[in-house]
């Protein structure tokens, strides 16, 4: 079947999982209580914090969700309203030149090939649609957002449900069939494949050049270019 689309997960698989844990929370965990602070009457941050509450299932004082909102970037937990607050201090970090996103070289070239071929590229991430074009906007390689076509965050569904797959196929107008979704994470390929997509699994551990099949049948390669290789192989 012929692959209409990509699909592309972000820590991992386009983006090292160390910049995520080693750049940007520890920037946006320093910064995020003077920005709540600052602008609790904003709208959108208004709307993080009354969402937080709802998910502690309790009334919070503003420094009751701080503490619990610091509380999920330590614990790594994938929850939007701590999303939508991380996007918008990575953006003053971001616009202000100090943070640059480093995407691997491999990643950009096939990324750059299949949109030049009229292959539809979406972002599936679990941080924040603000976030994830912010990623891409401002990359070590210059700005790649040109090539994506949309964003997709939590707010579609989470990551490990293939329900979430199926929304999103549905959004975008690809039978499921025709979307080939990228991604370093074993779960996250499982439900995407329960959902009717083809879905490969990207394991920067693997010496460079490694194409297998896992104990589950699933393909894993090294890096983009087996994948692209692939996909020129059906084109």
């Amino acid at each position: 079947m012929t692959i209409k689309a990509i699909l592309t997960d972000i820590e991992g698989t386009t983006a090292p999982v160390t910049f995520v844990a080693e750049v940007l929370f520890p920037y946006a965990a320093a910064r995020l209580d003077a920005f709540v602070r600052a602008h609790r009457d904003d709208r959108a941050v208004a709307e993080a914090l009354s969402e937080t509450a709802e998910l502690e299932g309790r009334r919070l004082s503003l420094d009751d969700a701080i503490e619990t909102l610091l509380g999920w970037i330590k614990a790594d937990r994938k929850a939007t309203p701590l999303k939508t607050l991380q996007g918008k201090i990575w953006r003053e970090g971001y616009e202000s030149g100090v943070i640059r996103s480093p995407v691997y070289p491999d990643a950009v070239a096939a990324l750059k090939a299949w949109h030049a071929r009229g292959l539809r590229l979406d972002v599936y991430s679990s941080g924040s649609v603000e976030a994830q074009v912010l990623l891409y906007r401002h990359t070590d390689a210059g700005d790649l957002t040109p090539l994506f076509t949309d964003y997709f965050d939590t707010r579609i569904g989470a990551k490990v449900e293939a329900a979430s797959y199926a929304a999103i196929a549905g959004k975008i107008g690809v039978a499921p069939s025709k979307i080939l979704f990228l991604s370093d994470l074993p779960r996250e390929v499982d439900a995407a494949l329960k959902a009717g997509l083809k879905s490969w699994r990207i394991d920067r551990a693997l010496p460079k050049g490694t194409l297998l099949t896992d104990a589950v049948g699933v393909t894993v390669a090294s890096d983009f270019a087996l994948v692209d290789s692939w996909l020129s192989a059906r084109a």
